[in-house]
């Protein structure tokens, strides 16, 4: 089975709730409902142009990656993190069309070469208090992506699942905050930790579908906020 028809296959049993109980870090993912506002954010995976993986292990195939953007250092909410492109879901929008134009807003990508292959269940973002609903797409015709606001993105950049799966760059990330710790799957690619609901939604995503291998969870990376 193809990495497209793998994806495919977790969107029907989202779609159809047959596909068992939610990773548990996913079900963590809570906010107030009747409070939290509404976003959504494009999970899209393609093949690469002409980047190979810099991972050797055969985890997946080499030329598979996934959309990812860094947020600007600058911005007063998440700055710094990596995140999917995606935001507020505007009035009498759907998920699917908040993502796509959120997308388009953030790195310039075309719309039109994505094949979406449907949405996830809404998970809680509850440190800014939105209800996010993942979009799972596929690169079918890939087009330039880039930076269109600095005042929003430090960089965006597709980053291949091979080396998002290495075990070589998988670490726990922990965030001490008003006296407690936190700690979530991470991955430690482009320079950059992706961590937080991007890292467990990511980790999630790679544990539903198969793709994961065994890595060490002690192996800890302090993450400052």
């Amino acid at each position: 089975m193809s990495a497209r028809e793998d994806l495919a296959r977790l969107v029907r049993g989202a779609e159809s709730g047959t596909d068992g109980p939610p990773d548990p870090r996913w079900a963590a993912l809570t906010v107030d409902i009747e409070r939290a506002r509404r976003a959504a954010v494009l999970m899209l995976f393609g093949v690469l142009d002409d980047v190979p993986a810099a991972s050797g292990k055969p985890l997946a195939p080499a030329d598979l990656d996934v959309l990812l953007l860094e947020r600007a250092h600058t911005l007063g909410s998440h700055p710094g993190q990596v995140a999917f492109p995606g935001g507020s879901i505007d009035r009498d929008e759907t998920a699917v069309a908040a993502a796509l134009r959120e997308a388009e807003e953030e790195t310039g990508l075309d719309s039109a070469g994505v094949e979406v292959l449907g949405t996830l269940q809404e998970l809680g973002l509850a440190h800014s208090n939105f209800l996010v609903t993942p979009v799972l797409g596929w690169w079918h015709a890939p087009s330039p992506v880039r930076v269109v606001d600095y005042g929003e993105s430090a960089q965006v950049f597709r980053v291949p699942v091979r080396d998002l799966l290495d075990p070589d760059n998988r670490v726990m990330a922990t965030v001490h905050r008003a006296g407690r710790t936190f700690d979530s799957p991470a991955f430690t690619v482009n320079g950059v930790v992706v961590w937080g609901f991007t890292g467990i939604v990511l980790s999630g995503l790679f544990d539903q579908l198969g793709w994961s291998v065994p890595w060490d969870r002690n192996r800890l990376h302090p993450v400052r906020v």
